[in-house]
């Protein structure tokens, strides 16, 4: 369903099946047997908590909510009720992110002390977003925040995938384009944790792709470089190979493919969703980019 009615006639003309106006239409018109949703991160939660509530499992896209109680009643609804409830993260399909993610968590470059990423680009309408993404994109209440919450996201789910919760955070940013959106078009949390630190960076000004989407992963035993998209190339550097070394990377099995055919394996058998895209991860993530959001406000 959509509320959009352009929208509605263009998915109705390009795969030929009903759409609704309302969530109550389509939960009455069928029988369902999970529920993508993708909206607003504030209007998916609640999307998300009717579907749950009704006991059907749910994908949804990433952060999660637009705030850590919507996150929260989410994990709790799930659990309650018995279902999948997973978070997609688009580059949790990478191959070369998997398998840094597995071995990094495996301990294969030693204690971690450091994680980076930085997702950014030159803005929403300049990529392309449509009209009505850009309507609640730059909406504070809808989004729950600007490019902190659209874009350091990526860098705390990993944190807390890899290195748990942290016990402090720091958190800048503001709006730095020539034309500002009305939230923060520039962010960056340090996450402080006993023996390490992590960084998530998010920036909607960057003009070029050079550092844009590059994931850092520092142990004691090595440096892992994921580089972006699922063609990207995973290198480690050790002290025997200080400038670095392709690693070779196995392609996924199905199930871990894609959001989908990773939703579909956990709906049928019963499975928590991997790493990155469990709820729980999510939920930290959440977490931190609340009280992130927090410190830019003060």
């Amino acid at each position: 369903f959509d509320t959009n009615q352009p929208l509605r006639e263009r998915i109705q003309a390009e795969y030929s099946c009903p759409a609704y106006s309302t969530a109550e239409e389509l939960f009455a018109s069928h029988e369902l047997d999970g529920v993508y949703i993708f909206s607003s991160n504030q209007e998916g939660a609640d999307l998300a908590l009717k579907a749950l509530n009704r006991g059907l499992p749910v994908m949804i896209e990433k952060p999660m909510a637009a705030n850590f109680a919507q996150a929260e009643q989410m994990l709790e609804t799930a659990r309650a009720q018995g279902v999948c409830l997973m978070v997609n993260w688009p580059f949790a399909w990478w191959p070369q992110m998997q398998h840094a993610v597995n071995s990094a968590l495996a301990g294969e470059i030693g204690k971690l002390w450091q994680v980076r990423y930085r997702a950014a680009h030159a803005g929403p309408k300049e990529l392309g977003c449509s009209d009505y993404f850009c309507e609640w994109l730059f909406d504070p209440a809808r989004n729950g925040g600007g490019a902190m919450m659209d874009y350091c996201c990526y860098g705390c789910v990993l944190a807390s995938c890899l290195m748990g919760i942290p016990e402090s955070i720091l958190a800048s940013g503001g709006a730095y384009r020539t034309e500002p959106l009305g939230v923060e078009d520039n962010a960056i949390i340090v996450m402080n944790y006993p023996e390490g630190m992590a960084t998530a960076e998010g920036s909607w000004s960057q003009v070029g792709k050079l550092t844009a989407y590059a994931t850092a992963m520092y142990g004691s035993k090595g440096t892992y470089i994921v580089e972006p998209q699922k063609k990207g190339r995973l290198m480690l550097a050790t002290a025997d190979q200080p400038e670095g070394a392709e690693v070779k990377v196995q392609c996924p099995v199905l199930s871990l493919q894609t959001a989908t055919e990773h939703f579909a394996h956990c709906v049928r058998t019963g499975e928590i969703p991997w790493g990155l895209c469990a709820p729980e991860t999510s939920l930290e993530a959440q977490r931190i980019l609340e009280a992130g959001m927090q410190q830019l406000k003060s």
